[in-house]
């Protein structure tokens, strides 16, 4: 039975959960397949290093937000007037620090790690700031709030300085910055949606 690309995807992100450095020859090896094959259905390893991360990220985004929907349902704000997007941010960014995996990643081969996360036209961000912007397009719709800016900017300028401050933050081992890049996140979408207070 032939490795199809989702499988060896679902595989790279356990390695990463598992700590364990991405290796193209290892995982051809693992699924029977020679190097040229693996490339073709996945790409070298940084392609497949972003689709495995992506494929990290995406579980995550859906956990926080089946959260949400466990816990408030369908509203749009929770019982302290928290924006769902804002409260599935905040749970979203708290898995990613946790996750020791990820941890690992970017501790070990974080100049790769940090180009494959960071690439605007790689596997992750493009693809985060579209869940960004779904996510912040239905609240907006929801809650009734009128925009300051086009939300596919302020979709982008909340994942860029995400980037910039979780990754730095998670490299040099200062998850305590947490709360703050929150309440630093927070006001922004609320400042450029006019959410009031």
């Amino acid at each position: 039975m032939p490795a199809y690309a989702d499988e060896i995807v679902q595989y790279a992100a356990g390695l990463i959960q598992a700590r364990v450095r991405l290796d193209t020859g290892e995982i051809a090896a693992r699924f029977g397949i020679s190097r040229s094959t693996l490339f073709r259905r996945v790409g070298n390893r940084e392609k497949l290093m972003g689709e495995a991360l992506w494929w990290l990220a995406r579980g995550a985004l859906d956990r926080a937000r089946s959260r949400w929907e466990r816990d408030y349902g369908g509203v749009v704000r929770n019982d302290e007037g928290r924006l769902r997007y804002l409260w599935i941010l905040e749970r979203y960014g708290l898995a990613i620090m946790r996750d020791q995996g990820f941890v690992w990643l970017l501790e070990n081969d974080h100049l790769t790690a940090m180009r494959v996360l960071t690439d605007p036209a790689g596997a992750v961000q493009p693809r985060l700031i579209a869940a960004h912007l779904e996510l912040l397009t239905r609240d907006v719709a929801d809650a009734g709030l009128t925009p300051l800016v086009d939300l596919e900017t302020l979709a982008f300028a909340v994942v860029r300085l995400a980037d910039a401050l979780f990754y730095s933050d998670i490299m040099a081992g200062h998850t305590e910055h947490f709360p703050k890049v929150t309440l630093l996140l927070r006001q922004l979408v609320e400042g450029a949606v006019q959410i009031p207070r």
